[in-house]
């Protein structure tokens, strides 16, 4: 998969394709059904198939803190869509220039001129542009002029459910681990790189990997059953807290994991945790002795825990 970092990186040979636009959150799988069905079309016009999405997404810049907990971060997702056969992914710098360029310019300077696109598949609810002002219509009717097919992303439904990112966020937020997998269609993880801690959980005898969250806000707190391994290496059972860290008065949302059969040394490393089952939420106590007891507790059950789930 060919990745084009920002509209100034696109090149004359970039132009011709078949193309959908979003921030395909998760890569959940109704964008995994959206996106076969435009390799397929890729493969019948000849030509490469192209998705563009945003960074940061757009409610990130509209709603700082107060947009929706990221699913996915840029480099996680780049690997979930190249997984899935895209030929080429845009990513497009959402800043407030991009916002404010007026919905037809979007169009003709770089549906049209830039990208040549043949075919076109958007949510009927996408909006673009200056005052959001671009539509599903605007777009069909400059398809009509400019020679392209626009068609919209219908639902995806599991059961009577359906799968938006929106969705995996809520079982996530209350720990319907296995829902949010089926969902997603993929284990749900955070990656990030391992840094040096306050070295609290040593003292305790837990210690533990710490990674910082490079998100605005993280779509899961509380206690879980994980598993975490690296480029290469071997999956390792552990515990997890994601949060404040209550009791002793964290500031930054951080995960924290205790591996069960690891004595070696991780600091520096990205490494990639799948949660697997929630043991409990996140909570304070009056002293370390009664969270060096409720961690035994918890090692305890996700060991019970991830022993189930392998069998």
């Amino acid at each position: 998969m060919e990745l084009i970092r920002g509209i100034h990186n696109i090149l004359p040979a970039h132009r011709g394709c078949v193309l959908t636009i979003g921030n395909f959150d998760g890569v959940h799988r109704g964008h995994a059904q959206v996106i076969a069905s435009l390799v397929e079309k890729a493969e019948h016009f000849g030509l490469p198939a192209t998705l563009m999405t945003f960074e940061p997404q757009p409610q990130e810049l509209f709603r700082g803190d107060d947009a929706p907990a990221r699913l996915s971060l840029l480099r996680d997702k780049i690997a979930l869509l190249d997984e899935l056969g895209i030929d080429r992914l845009l990513c497009v710098n959402f800043n407030r220039k991009f916002a404010d360029w007026p919905a037809e310019s979007f169009i003709e300077d770089l549906l049209v001129k830039r990208l040549g696109v043949r075919y076109l598949v958007v949510g009927d609810d996408f909006c673009f542009g200056k005052g959001r002002l671009g539509n599903f219509d605007m777009l069909r009717r400059a398809g009509e002029k400019f020679g392209f097919a626009v068609v919209n992303t219908h639902s995806f439904t599991l059961g009577d459910q359906r799968v938006s990112s929106t969705a995996v966020r809520e079982q996530l937020a209350k720990g319907n681990l296995e829902q949010a997998r089926r969902l997603l269609g993929h284990p749900f993880t955070l990656c990030g790189r391992v840094a040096h801690g306050q070295k609290l959980g040593r003292t305790l005898g837990f210690p533990t990997a710490n990674i910082a969250m490079k998100r605005k806000v993280v779509p899961v707190r509380g206690v879980f059953a994980v598993r975490l391994w690296w480029d290469g290496s071997d999956i390792y059972d552990g515990v997890a807290n994601i949060g404040f860290r209550p009791t002793v008065k964290g500031q930054m949302c951080q995960l924290e994991v205790h591996l069960f059969d690891f004595d070696g040394d991780l600091y520096g490393r990205r490494v990639e945790v799948e949660l697997v089952a929630k043991i409990r939420d996140e909570q304070p106590f009056e002293s370390l002795d009664a969270l060096k007891k409720q961690i035994t507790n918890d090692a305890d059950r996700a060991m019970a825990l991830l022993g189930d789930d392998a069998g």
